[in-house]
């Protein structure tokens, strides 16, 4: 693993007295995923990632980024005038900051969501948060990195995806959703990996096999394709 590799696997600040974060973006749209979708929505999205999934759309955040103050990103998000705010990566459970500003953007009196791999612990995560936790599915390269402790602490506040890249990946993520008894426990939702597989595809699929979970397609795709910041 080269040296740039692992520092954006793991963001470390050389000045951990301050209540600060490594931030790549942080910008107002509509929420084009999960529960709130269609929304107005402040994203903060976090700088580094420990996963190297194949099918990420974010991999400019892996690398660079700015040192921000906590306060002057609920600040900025105040200003915004948006009342959702969705805190995002890369992974920004790996910066372990993240759970100040998650507390504190609630404090505020935002409506938070966190977007995470589940490669980490959420449990620490304030249970004001809807945890958005994306199980990787095999086409990702990422499987062997879920962690599974997760699953029991999901609430019905919280949402659980799968990205499905092919018919292997939906008959995995099918068998996840039975043997953990995903639908009892949060929302799920299931979403066709662009350019992998249609939407159509999938929602056939869902339709034939009268799943509870909630079919989603990515929003601010269809709106403004891969432009970042929207």
């Amino acid at each position: 693993m080269t040296e740039a590799l692992e520092a954006s696997r793991l963001v470390v600040d050389d000045q951990p007295e301050l209540e600060r974060l490594k931030i790549t973006e942080v910008f107002l749209s509509l929420q084009g995923e999960a529960r709130d979708v269609g929304w107005p929505t402040t994203f903060i999205r976090l700088t580094g990632c420990p996963l190297r999934c194949t099918y990420c759309d974010t991999t400019y955040s892996f690398f660079g980024g700015t040192w921000r103050q906590i306060d002057d990103l609920v600040d900025e998000a105040t200003q915004n005038g948006a009342r959702h705010v969705c805190v995002t990566g890369g992974e920004p459970l790996s910066q372990k900051r993240c759970l100040i500003l998650l507390k504190k953007l609630c404090d505020a009196g935002f409506l938070v969501s966190l977007e995470t791999s589940g490669a980490i612990d959420i449990s620490a995560v304030d249970s004001r948060v809807s945890r958005v936790l994306d199980l990787k599915t095999p086409s990702s390269g990422e499987m062997a990195r879920n962690r599974l402790a997760n699953l029991p602490l999901l609430t019905a506040h919280d949402q659980v995806k799968f990205v499905i890249g092919d018919r292997a990946d939906y008959d995995w993520s099918v068998q996840m959703l039975k043997t953990h008894n995903l639908a009892q426990r949060a929302e799920v939702l299931f979403s066709p990996s662009h350019g992998q597989i249609t939407a159509t595809e999938l929602a056939d699929w869902i339709i034939a096999d009268r799943l509870p979970v909630r079919f989603q397609w990515q929003l601010h795709k269809q709106l403004w394709g891969e432009t970042p910041g929207k």
